[in-house]
């Protein structure tokens, strides 16, 4: 009887691993959808203008004609609370985009280049992390003003150091694999290893810092605006609207509550969506 060739045996094949999203997760998904859609599409459900008054009773609870009550001066909450959103959720994800990309842009430059231009840049941003995020936040606004551009651009200083530290960590820790090394033993350049070679391999662990960056802009932007420091009137984020119907806690309207509530459900949401990323690397070639 003869033996088959070597080549004529079929070795089994791996079947591909699904990653089959968790409950927890598709939840999470499901509200950064929603705020999303809401802060791009709210002005178009809001029954009235922002600063419209629209009744003399201040504090009305929950009801028919205002399903979030209204607030301190008679304006409808829910349409305060749709067109708010896109304060929130704008200027914190683009302080957060800006953040992350300028972090991830100079952690990887630094673990490429290493040396003084390394050390510079990792010792003047952790003398910018030492300081505390509020304390940095309060002393720039109340210096350069509370314009929208310029919130963008203070949360996005703020967190910079963040990112640069966590995506130089991992670039270093990439830079020494098997694979890595084996690209730049073949010639090729810098600039290719770290972007075909360390980058792609870090994309998971910098989404999940992204997600909680984000949180942490959110919650910074909202104790901002209840310092009365950030979105200035007639704007209003949520963090606003929380500082300017205060008064209203005594009583428990929904007018203070309701935004307190879109404020922690979005951060609940994002960490439900951060915990269920699968966070692995893609091995290398």
């Amino acid at each position: 009887m003869t033996q088959p060739a070597f080549e004529d045996i079929e070795l089994p094949r791996r079947k591909p691993r699904r990653l089959r999203p968790s409950a927890a997760g598709v939840i999470g998904a499901a509200i950064v959808l929603t705020a999303i859609a809401v802060a791009a599409f709210g002005w178009a459900f809001a029954p009235y203008d922002a600063g419209a008054v629209i009744d003399y009773e201040v504090f009305r609870p929950v009801s028919a004609a205002f399903p979030l009550g209204t607030d301190y001066l008679g304006r409808d909450m829910l349409s305060r609370v749709l067109l708010g959103a896109r304060y929130t959720v704008g200027i914190a994800g683009l302080a957060t985009l800006l953040a992350c990309g300028a972090g991830v842009c100079l952690g990887l430059f630094a673990a490429a280049v290493g040396g003084w231009p390394d050390a510079i840049l990792s010792r003047t941003l952790d003398a910018l992390t030492s300081i505390p995020s509020k304390m940095l936040a309060l002393v720039l606004v109340a210096g350069l003003g509370s314009s929208t551009p310029i919130l963008v651009l203070t949360l996005a200083f703020i967190y910079l150091p963040g990112c640069f530290r966590i995506t130089r960590a991992l670039g270093v820790n990439i830079a020494a694999e098997d694979f890595v090394l084996a690209a730049r033993a073949r010639g090729e350049r810098t600039g290719y290893v770290m972007l075909q070679e360390v980058l792609p391999n870090m994309v998971g662990p910098i989404l999940a810092d992204f997600g909680l960056r984000f949180v942490f802009v959110v919650l910074l932007l909202s104790s901002l605006s209840f310092l009365g420091l950030g979105v200035q009137p007639p704007n209003a984020d949520w963090g606003s609207l929380v500082r300017e119907n205060i008064s209203g806690l005594s009583e428990g309207a929904p007018a203070v509550i309701m935004p307190a509530i879109a404020i922690a459900v979005l951060t609940i949401g994002v960490n439900l969506l951060i915990d269920s990323l699968p966070g692995r690397r893609r091995e290398g070639h």
